[in-house]
């Protein structure tokens, strides 16, 4: 199996661009394809078409928020690990993310997002 084949895919899902780009960006460096959704909408299908590896998942979007995609999500495929990111740190005692498999607050500096993905893909790269 060549390195293209065993490359993981993300799903990035988040309402503001810039995030979409900086996630993107950092974690193609590190060898994951990634694609994006800017809403929850676009996410769900995505999921269906691609069944991503691994989804981050913005918690505060318009239309339907992240704890409804979240819920939408472990619907069609309970397996897919979900990491819930936000801005916002008040979330991290909401008892609807625990059905998430990890919990982030958005900075600018992605190591502790890194962190997480690798282990939840398994993956052994610093």
């Amino acid at each position: 199996m060549s390195d293209e084949e065993k490359k993981h895919t993300i799903l990035v899902v988040d309402d503001e661009e810039s995030v979409r780009l900086l996630y993107k960006e950092e974690l193609e460096e590190e060898g994951y394809s990634v694609i994006t959704a800017e809403d929850g909408e676009e996410a769900i299908k995505k999921v269906s078409l691609h069944r991503p590896d691994l989804i981050t998942l913005d918690i505060r979007m318009p239309g339907m928020d992240g704890i409804e995609v979240l819920h939408r999500i472990r619907e069609m495929d309970k397996d897919i690990p979900v990491i819930m990111s936000t801005a916002y740190g008040e979330y991290r005692h909401d008892f609807n993310i625990w059905a998430s498999d990890a919990y982030v607050i958005k900075t600018a500096n992605l190591e502790e997002l890194k962190r997480n993905i690798r282990r939840l893909l398994g993956d052994d790269a610093p």
